[in-house]
């Protein structure tokens, strides 16, 4: 079997590389903060999640992320208002987690993200939370799981994420930014529909159903939210494989 070169690890220089050599005069905001968290994820060792929130007038959103964990978590802080995440961006400190069983700050957050398998956590501010009030997250299965190198590296990763996407060629500001995420949030919410209708018909997990999503979307050519609402709409998912 092939192995996916994106998946395979990296050292913090060669990911690194990668980001600066990319061509941000054609590169979206969002485009920009996904290669961040994919490569992220390959350069710190264990099964690390990872994903980007912006805060938009005070309202949060995940602008990238690798997977239905690190959504998952993000959102349970974003519904009970406080988090890690949430504190990072908009106080635009460096927040650390070394056990959610027994962190006494955020305890729904924490009790929650301790259910998902999350143990410990770390997120990094993108840039002062005036000019871009957002935080790079990452989520780890184990206790304690972010020692000095991998603090270093993960500042070293958003600092560029906060460099580039201030610097970019028609760049207006992450307020502005943020703003034009309205439609994204409504998208994030038929998302979330669709794997609930998922998790119901097939009892699957909500990381496996939005998994499947993305496989549909990725053999009918179509986006995430483009196959979540027409599976909202008409109980069908696009691109299924036919039966044998």
């Amino acid at each position: 079997m092939a192995t996916d070169e994106r998946t395979q690890p990296l050292t913090p220089d060669a990911a690194y590389a990668q980001l600066t050599a990319m061509d941000l005069s054609d590169r979206s905001v969002d485009s920009v903060l996904q290669a961040v968290v994919d490569l992220v994820t390959r350069v710190l060792p264990g099964d690390v999640a990872a994903s980007v929130t912006v805060l938009a007038a005070d309202r949060p959103t995940t602008l990238a992320h690798s997977g239905g964990l690190a959504l998952d978590l993000d959102e349970g802080q974003y519904a009970g208002g406080h988090g890690p995440s949430l504190q990072a961006a908009s106080r635009a400190v460096a927040v650390e987690v070394t056990d959610t069983r027994t962190e006494a700050r955020w305890p729904d957050s924490m009790r929650r993200a301790a259910a998902l398998g999350c143990l410990s956590s770390l997120s990094i501010p993108l840039g002062s939370a005036e000019q871009l009030p957002a935080a790079l997250n990452l989520y780890a299965r184990q206790p304690a799981a972010f020692g000095e190198a991998a603090r270093s590296t993960a500042h070293r990763f958003a600092r560029f994420a906060g460099t580039a996407v201030t610097t970019m060629d028609g760049y207006r500001s992450a307020r502005a930014v943020a703003d034009d995420l309205q439609q994204q949030l409504e998208s994030r919410a038929v998302i979330d529909r669709a794997r609930g209708i998922l998790v119901e018909r097939h009892q699957l997990t909500p990381d496996l159903a939005f998994h499947l999503l993305a496989r549909a979307a990725g053999r009918t050519g179509r986006t995430v939210p483009e196959v979540a609402g027409h599976l909202v709409r008409t109980g069908e998912l696009l691109g299924r494989a036919p039966r044998r």
